[in-house]
């Protein structure tokens, strides 16, 4: 779950390398180092403190939007307007801009201030002054678009319900009749929802067009020193890794659903079968016998998640909170009966880019919530670790965004682990569980939302900015996509009234950037392994980080960076290798077999090969 900026920050990482010819003697040197130009420095003191100033106020308005929603109150709304819109006129300057350009001609300025400057002009082409009436009504618009996903009253059954109420319908309803009602309701949002997209992809595309990006689309991804064409083949190539595997549990999956809803076994499997609104987790579908982890958490109650979190790095290492953290986050549901509402996505925020860190979260006592906080206090420790005096303001950002992720799902994957749940009394030491099962209970989580995070979320957004997707076939292109690759087909009509992909909120107000996830699954099981067999010298699949400052201390290596190296020498700096699906596949080694053997003779299935 995503931490939130008002605006985000981003890198152009250059790398430069020389070469010999054949036979050339060649005489290994120490790199020059180049001093801060004061000049320089000036430029990059006075614009880090404007900046900071203004993005704190940003922030502070977008945290007001997303806490307190209050159905006909449109000064929040504006509020956050103004805030943006002064924040992009700083950002966007025609000043700005060309100072940059000249100073980065210099040949006599440091690395660090290069890194800087570089950081300023990507930030330009998100605020362009050069189209100042273009970058105000994108900021309009992107304020009205988070009010009405937000303030949307889901109803089922002619009654106002919140998001948890459907999932709680997707995750324990036997009845198809339920279900389909619960996820219909789930897709009225994108209806709602689908002029203002239409709307927003043309004003983020004319956007960055004005200073010179093909399309929003590759304005994003060059964050990772690629352009579309190179994401869109690691994110199909991480899919065709794991397709094999997804392959099975996808078969287990159909096969096991239409047994439990008295169905007959479908070509493709229904979206309303599954336990997740988006069908990107289907871990609840499997109950490990013996383990009753949702009810042991509903005894200690929401709090106890949170401390408990905390205490976790603490463990390793880190610092206690700041006491601000708790004061002025937004941890819990709204009350019953409240005149307002919230956003429901979890979320971490660093707004001062210095200490004052919050958390927006519905905090509830079970498995899901608890996975959750250890995650976002990941991205709160992240904010916290690169908040030294090594990295500038600017650059207080992850190595990569997929960086910032992983470290999240790390350490929520490590929350899970029997180890670690046994020293917190929440896995009883004379319960024994089928560990097949928890694995199979793990892949259906991880290895299931690839397809989803690298597949259709990463094609659909490329095929909306880059391929200036008609609005006419918005529906039909998310529906072939789900078919390709999950497997997954709606269980009704879905005309192009709807806009199922504006249900999930990344489309709308966190846009064109959800391979971050998937690159971040696979650096998370980098990291653990690297953890696990390096440090711990423990069964990948049974650590118990706690308590051992040596993780700590490699954590922190890969965080307090920060945004100042290159993301790909930091990896191999840390782990020892390149990016790499085969410490995630490792980890579910022998579950294959398991499947294979469980699915034999079963017809229904996906292709043997990826077919993107």
């Amino acid at each position: 779950m995503k931490k939130i900026y008002p605006f985000l920050l981003f890198l152009i990482v250059i790398g430069i390398a020389g070469c010999a010819s054949e036979g050339e003697e060649t005489t290994r040197t120490e790199p020059v180092e180049i001093a801060d130009n004061p000049e320089v420095q000036e430029f990059l003191d006075d614009y880090t403190q404007e900046y900071v100033n203004l993005y704190y106020t940003s922030a502070k308005a977008a945290w007001a939007s997303n806490t307190k929603i209050v159905e006909g109150d449109t000064m929040a709304a504006y509020e956050e307007k103004v805030a943006n819109e002064a924040f992009a006129e700083f950002t966007g300057s025609e000043e700005n801009i060309n100072q940059s350009q000249e100073m980065l001609k210099r040949d006599d300025i440091s690395p660090l201030q290069r890194k800087q400057l570089e950081a300023i002009l990507y930030m330009a082409a998100d605020n362009p002054a050069t189209v100042p009436e273009l970058v105000k009504a994108r900021i309009k618009a992107e304020t009205e678009q988070t009010q009405s996903l937000y303030g949307f009253q889901f109803q089922l059954n002619g009654k106002k319900v919140s998001t948890n109420d459907l999932d709680d319908v997707l995750k324990t309803s036997d009845d198809p009749a339920d279900r389909q009602a619960a996820w219909t309701a789930s897709k009225e949002v994108g209806k709602a929802l689908k002029p203002g997209l239409v709307n927003l992809r043309n004003l983020r595309n004319q956007t960055v067009q004005a200073l010179g990006y093909e399309d929003f689309f590759a304005y994003q991804v060059s964050d990772y020193d690629m352009d579309s064409k190179e994401m869109m083949d690691q994110m199909k190539q991480l899919v065709a890794d794991i397709w094999p595997l997804y392959r099975e549990l996808h078969t287990y999956a159909r096969y096991t659903l239409a047994e439990k809803y008295d169905q007959p076994v479908p070509d493709y499997l229904p979206a309303h079968w599954l336990p997740n609104r988006w069908g990107q987790d289907w871990s609840s579908m499997v109950q490990v016998e013996g383990l009753d982890l949702d009810g042991a958490l509903e005894e200690k109650g929401p709090e106890w998640l949170v401390k408990t979190a905390e205490d976790f790095y603490v463990s390793v290492g880190f610092e206690r909170l700041p006491e601000s953290f708790y004061e002025k986050s937004s941890l819990y549901p709204v009350p019953e009966g409240a005149d307002y509402q919230k956003n429901n996505h979890a979320s971490a925020w660093h707004l001062d880019l210095d200490h004052d860190v919050r958390s927006l979260m519905s905090v509830i006592p079970n498995t899901e919530w608890y996975e959750t906080t250890h995650h976002e206090l990941g991205h709160i420790y992240y904010y916290l670790t690169y908040t030294n005096p090594d990295v500038p303001p600017l650059l207080r950002e992850g190595a990569n965004r997929g960086y910032h992720e992983a470290m999240g799902s790390l350490l929520g994957l490590a929350s899970l682990q029997q180890p670690y749940l046994e020293s917190l009394g929440l896995y009883p030491k004379d319960v024994h569980v089928d560990e097949q099962q928890v694995l199979l209970k793990e892949a259906l989580n991880y290895i299931v939302f690839l397809p989803f995070g690298a597949g259709v979320m990463t094609e659909f957004e490329h095929d909306l900015y880059r391929g200036n997707l008609s609005e006419s076939e918005f529906n039909q292109r998310w529906w072939e996509l789900k078919k390709k690759y999950q497997g997954i087909e709606a269980p009704e009509e879905r005309s192009e009234e709807y806009c199922d992909a504006a249900s999930k909120t990344h489309i709308n107000n966190d846009p064109a950037q959800y391979y971050d996830y998937a690159m971040s699954y696979v650096l998370l099981f980098q990291f653990h392994d690297h953890i696990a067999t390096q440090i711990l010298k423990q069964n990948p699949r049974a650590t118990n980080y706690a308590g051992n400052e040596e993780v700590g201390n490699f954590l922190k290596s890969i965080m307090r960076p920060g945004g100042t190296g290159d993301w790909r020498e930091l990896l191999e700096e840390t782990v020892g290798s390149g990016l790499s699906a085969t410490p995630m596949l490792n980890y579910f080694d022998g579950l294959d077999e398991y499947l294979k053997e469980l699915n034999a003779g079963r017809e229904h299935t996906l292709p043997e090969t990826f077919p993107g």
